[in-house]
């Protein structure tokens, strides 16, 4: 297995709940194609911390990997809406785009408070 997984691994046995470790853990898993592994460490990342933008960011990828095309679609809505409230701009554009990639939706600035 990988070094740095394995680390990260080890690190999160002291600490399960560290939302930046177990976003790095996700981010590992999708670098060497495991969107499945990435899938449970984002989600677990999300839950220690409702606000980080690049955990919905990197969970939508790993689902659409996956083949969760709908669930994805659902965390980018949800991330683009946190992005937002967080004044983290280029995440949430990051996220329009792959929303659009993914379903052909394009959300206005309007549409995304509302959501």
């Amino acid at each position: 297995m990988n070094t740095r997984i394995e680390k990260l691994e080890d690190f999160l046995k002291d600490n399960p709940g560290n939302a930046l470790l177990q976003y790095s853990l996700g981010v590992e898993y999708l670098k060497i194609g495991q969107p499945e592994r990435a899938i449970a460490s984002l989600r677990a990342a999300i839950a220690a911390k409702t606000d980080y933008s690049a955990a919905y960011r990197e969970l939508g990828k790993a689902m659409g990997q996956a083949g969760l095309s709908a669930e994805a679609a659902a965390i980018y809505r949800q991330g683009i809406q946190t992005a937002q409230t967080n004044g983290d701009l280029q995440t949430a554009r990051e996220m329009r785009v792959f929303l659009k990639r993914l379903t052909g939706e394009v959300l206005t600035a309007e549409e995304e408070r509302c959501e």
